[in-house]
């Protein structure tokens, strides 16, 4: 079973209810904290073209930026 990828900053607390809630669904996801990695953030820009976050890429490869309507 493929798995959510959700970016986050580690800082966040909308990021914080992504993670709670994900992991509360048992949802199975790989977090990819974006605070020191210039490649996640480049992820993050290309795949919402902003800086937004959390942006969750779920396994058929919609992206979705923030977490139930709400946003880092």
């Amino acid at each position: 079973m493929q798995s959510i990828i959700l970016y986050t900053l580690s800082t966040c607390p909308t990021c914080q209810k992504a993670r709670e809630g994900l992991k509360a669904e048992g949802i199975q996801f790989e977090e990819r904290v974006i605070d020191d990695s210039v490649q996640f953030q480049s992820e993050v820009e290309q795949l919402s073209n902003q800086f937004t976050v959390p942006v969750l890429v779920h396994p058929d490869g919609r992206v979705e930026v923030g977490y139930k309507g709400e946003y880092g």
